[in-house]
């Protein structure tokens, strides 16, 4: 008898920074989330489609779960619970390394998070991301310590970034949903426009030179997305709170900005497979975070449950 096909929803939760984009790349097979080392890189909900030949996994990529400070933090949090509540199967996810130098279990926003996951109906697994960083030998007393803190349907050990014990995740997350046929097309890696896209990958090069100085401080807005015979033009504003943030933003003599441009204009080429001009400007606009409208543009327009 042929195994049933297998399809549905897959949450990914966590805390900020946790590797929950990286694992997602890895599993759909192409980039469909940004990456950065700033915490919070995710600001709203990503959609990758994994296939195999099993089933479907649809991926909810989620903001990482913290406690908020503003109003794009706050829908931030809301939209990670609200992928809770449509998906058919949850991956808590945590790393290794952080908070669990001995085996004491797991650290507070761990245990915020878990407090928030459903006991019944749903299933919940764990998921240990960097795996590499770790000695073996400390593994499993760290599994140990966490068997009765939640009861997960299994628990999963891998790195996301090196992909060891990653080869066959995909079918084990597929293997936990229900019977159904795809509820994507098998060619698609996300449900993401390409003009979304285009904003968040220079969103990712400017953090990736900003580092560790501004990484919540900044947006992208689009302003002109344009496919003409030859090229297809770009324009999108920076937002900043500040007026010295614009200034580090833009670089001595343009330097800075020049660069993410060039390597954000470079991707979105690789991405659409047709020549790109950019131009991207740099504004200040203070208390932009607490901007409905500005939030709304950036996707965050859900009313969401209050964290």
């Amino acid at each position: 008898m042929t195994p049933a096909t297998r399809s549905g929803f897959v949450a990914i939760v966590g805390r900020p920074n946790v590797g929950k984009s990286t694992l997602t790349n890895r599993l759909v097979g192409g980039k469909v989330a940004i990456v950065s080392a700033a915490p919070q890189t995710t600001r709203r909900r990503i959609l990758g489609i994994c296939n195999r030949p099993g089933g479907q996994c649809v991926i909810f990529d989620t903001p990482g779960i913290h406690k908020p400070h503003h109003e794009m933090n706050r829908r931030m949090v809301a939209d990670a619970t609200e992928a809770m509540a449509g998906a058919d199967l949850i991956m808590f996810m945590c790393e290794v390394e952080e908070g669990w130098r001995t085996t004491s279990g797991f650290g507070p926003g761990d245990r915020f998070i878990l407090s928030r996951l459903p006991r019944e109906g749903v299933p919940v697994v764990l998921g240990i991301n960097k795996i590499d960083r770790v000695k073996k030998s400390r593994l499993l007393p760290i599994i140990d310590s966490l068997k009765d803190a939640f009861p997960f349907r299994e628990i999963l050990l891998f790195s996301a970034l090196t992909g060891d014990n990653t080869g066959d995740l995909a079918e084990k997350l597929i293997s936990w949903l229900p019977e159904g046929e795809p509820l994507y097309p098998e060619d698609e890696l996300t449900d993401q426009t390409v003009r979304a896209m285009a904003c968040e990958l220079i969103r990712e090069k400017l953090l990736n030179h900003t580092r560790q100085e501004l990484p919540h401080e900044t947006c992208v807005l689009l302003d002109l997305y344009a496919d003409e015979p030859a090229l297809t033009r770009i324009e999108a504003t920076v937002l900043v709170d500040r007026e010295s943030q614009r200034k580090m933003v833009i670089g001595r003599e343009g330097g800075m900005m020049k660069a993410v441009g060039t390597e954000a204009r470079e991707e979105i080429e690789r991405l659409i497979g047709r020549k790109v001009f950019l131009r991207i400007w740099v504004k200040v606009r203070e208390g932009w975070r607490d901007d409905r409208r500005v939030l709304s543009q950036l996707g965050l327009d859900i009313r969401g449950r209050e964290p």
